[in-house]
């Protein structure tokens, strides 16, 4: 009741990864502290530098606001049906943003989700430079791999000489043969 008259009530808020040409990349929900009060929290979320403490409302786990690219009061963003969503007078698509991802720093890329429905998309890490930068700098052997039975040289005679034929069994020292017939 008392954060209510001060004008301190948690501000509720869409929370933006990424924000593409026509896709966004949203995380969820999250709520931020009205400090010093909820005016100047709303005046730096409209200037779109809002700096301080994220409490994400999946798992309430709190994170930077450095992190996003947008964090949006709730009733500017207004979610339609088949995973699009309406923000700054225009309808956008949308990329669900696993939680792995809230505090990855690179570019986010998306894929089809189709556990979550036809047109559903889902963020996930872009590692093409990453990729790019490795495959340059890993040395290759010159030629071709063949690979081999594990065993398949042991008969060429250049390797290995064939063996003689055995007599019999070989008896272990102080060992013979035990005949139960005789």
């Amino acid at each position: 009741m008392l954060k209510r008259l001060l004008g301190k009530t948690p501000i509720d808020v869409w929370v933006i990864k990424q924000v593409d040409t026509d896709l966004l990349h949203l995380c969820g929900r999250a709520t931020l502290e009205a400090k010093p009060n909820r005016k100047a929290v709303l005046a730096a979320l409209e200037g779109g530098h809002f700096s301080g403490p994220v409490r994400m409302a999946a798992g309430g786990v709190m994170l930077n606001a450095r992190l996003f690219a947008a964090l949006v009061p709730a009733e500017a963003l207004q979610l339609l049906p088949d995973d699009q969503a309406r923000w700054q007078g225009r309808d956008w698509s949308i990329a669900q943003v696993p939680q792995r991802c809230w505090t990855f720093q690179g570019r986010l890329t998306v894929q089809p989700n189709p556990a979550a429905g036809p047109h559903a998309l889902v963020s996930i890490e872009d590692v093409t430079d990453i990729r790019q930068r490795v495959e340059g700098t890993t040395p290759r052997r010159p030629g071709e791999v063949v690979f081999r039975a594990e065993n398949a040289n042991e008969d060429d005679p250049l390797l290995a000489p064939k063996r003689e034929a055995s007599r019999g069994p070989r008896l272990g020292a102080g060992r013979e043969w035990r005949r139960d017939g005789d």
